[in-house]
């Protein structure tokens, strides 16, 4: 049996305002937008690539409360500069070292060693991490044979 999680609700104070931020400052695709009555509406985004995506719904008192979801990316650098074009307010680089977090993507560019975080304008909490990026190559050039 197959469990996926495909989706996850995001607490927020103003649907409207979380929109715009998932779009344009997330990059986020728009999936559904559903209004039934002044007090139900639920929007549905997706980060491109994702099989999971998030719906945002109101919910004053909860608004801010979602923390330490995970987005993956192949390239944290590429991944950054993505974000901070888009006018997403976002921190430095960071990994772990000995058990500390120190600033930098992990040197050996480890899987799930090399994170960035941001939060939503509730303050829901967001750390995306590199797996999978390509390591030099430590052979050296090869020669062409012949």
């Amino acid at each position: 049996m197959d469990w996926k999680l495909e989706l996850v609700v995001v607490p927020v104070s103003d649907i409207d305002r979380a929109k715009t931020f998932y779009i344009d400052n997330a990059g986020f695709n728009l999936h559904v937008d559903y209004s039934a009555g002044d007090d139900f509406r639920v929007v549905q985004l997706t980060p491109p690539g994702s099989a999971c995506s998030i719906a945002i719904m109101k919910n004053a008192e909860s608004a801010g409360s979602l923390q330490g979801l995970h987005l993956i990316v192949p390239d944290i650098d590429a991944a950054r500069a993505e974000l901070v074009e888009r006018g997403t307010d976002i921190g430095d680089v960071f990994h772990f070292e000995s058990g500390s977090q120190v600033v930098g993507a992990d040197a050996q560019r480890s899987d799930y060693n090399s994170f960035l975080s941001f939060s939503d304008p509730d303050g829901n909490g967001w750390l995306v991490q590199e797996v999978g990026h390509a390591q030099p190559s430590t052979s050296g050039p090869s020669s062409p044979s012949g």
